[in-house]
């Protein structure tokens, strides 16, 4: 006669997973907070880049739109221009001015050479870095709009976009920022009781 065991099954081997395996549950989650935490961040950056430093310090923005200043200031970067004293601009400079006196139409160029007109007045001579010539007419004073601060690529296109929306934007996003900071503690928070509920029921 054979002898026959009776099958039995261990409840706990079924019910629990071995000790530092992740599950993919899990995995997935952790992932999708870590990318909307990114998402978050690049917001947060993008509209002290693009919103906050410029209206803090004064400063207009502007888009470069042509290859004049390439490759550092190629087409599509973002420029922060600071209103500064004129007689602190220097050679090697690059200010923001006026094409012509009073007219809207502006560019940014590279100060190469100080110069003075007959009756004493300062100005200055510009050439674009990417250009072989240096600018044929000289700026005055009257026609600087401000020294380049700071310039980030590839981002002015999306700023020229929004324009002068910004000012209106910005508190709607810091509300936005706020909310979901609150959330992100909320969910950080629930999540943290649920998985200590899961952990005491295993």
């Amino acid at each position: 006669m054979s002898v026959i065991s009776p099958v039995t099954s261990d409840v706990s081997s079924l019910n629990s997973e071995p000790a530092g395996k992740v599950r993919p549950r899990g995995i997935l989650h952790s992932i999708g907070s870590w990318s909307a935490y990114v998402v978050l961040l690049l917001a947060a950056v993008s509209a002290l880049i693009m919103i906050v430093a410029p209206m803090a310090t004064g400063s207009q923005t502007y888009t470069v739109l042509t290859n004049s200043m390439a490759p550092k200031y190629a087409p599509g970067t973002f420029l922060v221009v600071k209103p500064t004293e004129f007689s602190s601009l220097r050679v090697g400079d690059v200010i923001t001015f006026q094409i012509e006196s009073g007219k809207p139409g502006v560019i940014s160029h590279r100060i190469t050479s100080v110069g003075s007109t007959q009756t004493g007045e300062r100005v200055f001579t510009t050439k674009g870095d990417n250009n072989s010539l240096e600018d044929a007419a000289t700026v005055q004073e009257v026609q600087i709009k401000g020294k380049l601060l700071y310039a980030v690529p590839y981002v002015g296109f999306a700023a020229h976009a929004v324009g002068e929306q910004r000012g209106k934007l910005l508190p709607i996003i810091a509300v936005g920022f706020i909310s979901l900071g609150a959330l992100s503690m909320v969910r950080g928070a629930v999540e943290k009781k649920r998985g200590k509920h899961e952990k005491d029921n295993d």
